[in-house]
């Protein structure tokens, strides 16, 4: 089952959401302001999350009060933490909607997340789709894009890092990765590129309006 957070911040447009959670069973959890994003997509989620310093209590008025977890306002972990830990416990894959623009630290924060041992599988901004593919899971992301969208590819976790990749400008088939190594602004060069994981996990970026027709 997929687990959906919903976070504050630029998501995408609701049809966006719509389409990419057509057909598929899913735990929706909004972490506190990500209600309204929800709510907006046609989502009632099944768990709400955080210390609702930025939702309206008419808002959450609406929700039976056993789907609220309320927390302190100071607290050790962001809302999106408390949402990532909620959807863990039920043993999904995670996505991760909205959290784009606003404040650099909550966009690192999140970015932050895909270091640790149990880690989102996507994130989705209003500009942005971001997946990350994992050599342990034996992922290999394939896509249809728009010829000359870019792609970006930044290592995650502990390493070592190896990956390969068709599609693409410049491959990543030979790339010796270290800490703090990325490849930025790669080229898809002819409308479909593949990138696998062989050793480590690798966050790629992707423009979100890019996906071919």
């Amino acid at each position: 089952m997929l687990g959906i957070i919903f976070t504050g911040g630029d998501g995408p447009a609701p049809e966006i959401i719509r389409r990419e959670l057509d057909g598929k069973t899913h735990f929706c959890i909004a972490a506190d302001s990500g209600l309204v994003a929800a709510e907006r997509a046609g989502i009632k989620p099944d768990c709400i999350i955080g210390d609702m310093d930025s939702v309206a209590a008419s808002r959450l008025a609406a929700y039976p009060p056993e789907c609220i977890m309320r927390h302190d306002t100071d607290k050790d972990y962001t809302d999106t933490e408390l949402a990532l830990t909620a959807a863990i416990e039920r043993g999904c894959e995670i996505w991760i909607i909205g959290g784009g623009g606003g404040r650099l630290d909550h966009l690192f924060g999140i970015r932050s997340l895909f270091e640790r041992d149990v880690f989102p599988r996507r994130w989705i901004t209003d500009t942005a789709d971001i997946r990350c593919v994992d050599a342990a899971s034996g992922d290999r992301l394939s896509l249809a894009l728009e010829k000359g969208a870019l792609v970006s590819v930044f290592p995650l976790g502990a390493g070592p890092w190896k990956a390969k990749s068709s599609g693409l400008k410049w491959r990543l088939d030979d790339l010796k990765w270290n800490r703090g190594f990325f490849g930025l602004s790669n080229v898809v060069v002819d409308g479909y590129f593949s990138i696998a994981a062989e050793q480590g996990r690798f966050m790629v970026i992707l423009p979100l309006h890019a996906r071919s027709k």
